[in-house]
């Protein structure tokens, strides 16, 4: 519990966290502080080729191996497997309809690659390595939870799901994964040679630019908290808590079972534990559009998301290296 709480303690006082409270502060108290769009979106995108980049770079050096293709496919399984477990939690502890119960329940299924990129920041700093090809699992946990999501709806009767022609195309060509998934690959194509060329602007630069994204972050988190109120109740809030601490140890155990590094383990346990609030939402306008956003958004973007940040990533952490004597 030592090793927790001092892990805890350190993360709170790092300048992302940091970034993030102040972003959540300013946005509570109502300030004009803002982020303009366009410049989010550039640091949205120079973060996801920067981690894709440096992924793919990685699995050049280390080659490809079983982990990795047992890693994806644990990602595929776990992105299909958790909405269904937190669609039962939702149905036990909240009183939310099917449609807005499997409409959340897609969000726990995919992922936030912010909360990855947070990770990785936390296990470069205390100089933990991981598997570069983890950020390729991040990729492929991305769409599944929405087709769960749908099924849960049919299954359940709740009707409103909609399957539209384009949705599975415009799923798996969603900018996010392009650019994820298309800078890993540069990275494995140019290797370490590629990555020295070009390591002055996707390597020293990344902290600040990650600090800056998370406050537009906490900035979106307090506007989301501050007009949900009287939305969500405690069961609803429990849910969003205990859910990430749940799909964690389930990732904790996948980890260990394929034999991930102690750093591979904590990434994935992040993956699993994250809620998107990018991708999924997009999707679930179209998709199940009856389903509140109020609900889904401000439970993954307004509470799983800085529970993660602030005290989730180093729970994960601790209890991965006393799972695995790292």
């Amino acid at each position: 519990m030592t090793e927790i709480l001092s892990l805890a303690g350190e993360n709170l006082i790092s300048p992302i966290i940091l970034s993030f409270a102040l972003g959540l502060a300013a946005a509570l108290a109502r300030s004009d502080l803002t982020i303009p769009e366009a410049v989010a979106k550039g640091m949205s995108i120079y973060l996801l080729f920067a981690i894709g980049f440096k992924g793919g770079v990685a699995v050049s050096t280390h080659g490809i191996d079983t982990t990795l293709i047992l890693s994806l496919i644990a990602g595929l399984i776990l992105s299909f497997g958790l909405p269904l477990l937190a669609f039962a939690l939702l149905k036990i502890l909240t009183g939310l309809s099917v449609v807005d119960a499997a409409a959340v329940a897609a969000h726990y299924g995919s992922i936030s690659i912010v909360t990855f990129v947070a990770g990785t920041s936390v296990l470069e700093g205390r100089l933990i390595d991981a598997e570069g090809y983890m950020v390729a699992v991040a990729a492929v946990m991305e769409a599944p939870a929405i087709l769960s999501a749908l099924w849960l709806v049919a299954r359940n009767g709740g009707g409103g799901a909609k399957m539209e022609p384009g949705l599975i195309r415009e799923l798996l060509l969603n900018g996010s994964i392009v650019l994820l998934v298309g800078a890993f690959l540069i990275g494995a194509i140019t290797g370490q040679d590629g990555l020295d060329d070009i390591a002055s602007f996707i390597v020293a630069p990344f902290q600040g630019v990650l600090c800056l994204f998370l406050l537009d972050m906490g900035l979106i988190a307090g506007r989301g908290l501050r007009q949900s109120r009287g939305v969500l109740g405690a069961g609803a809030i429990g849910f969003a808590i205990l859910m990430p601490l749940i799909s964690a140890s389930i990732g904790l155990v996948t980890g260990m079972l394929i034999g991930l590094s102690l750093g591979g383990v904590v990434l994935l346990m992040i993956l699993s534990a994250s809620a998107s609030y990018i991708a999924v939402p997009a999707a679930m306008r179209v998709a199940l559009p009856e389903a509140n956003p109020s609900i889904y958004l401000t439970l993954s973007l307004g509470v799983t998301f800085p529970f993660n940040l602030t005290l989730g990533i180093p729970l994960y952490l601790a209890i991965a290296q006393a799972a695995t004597g790292g």
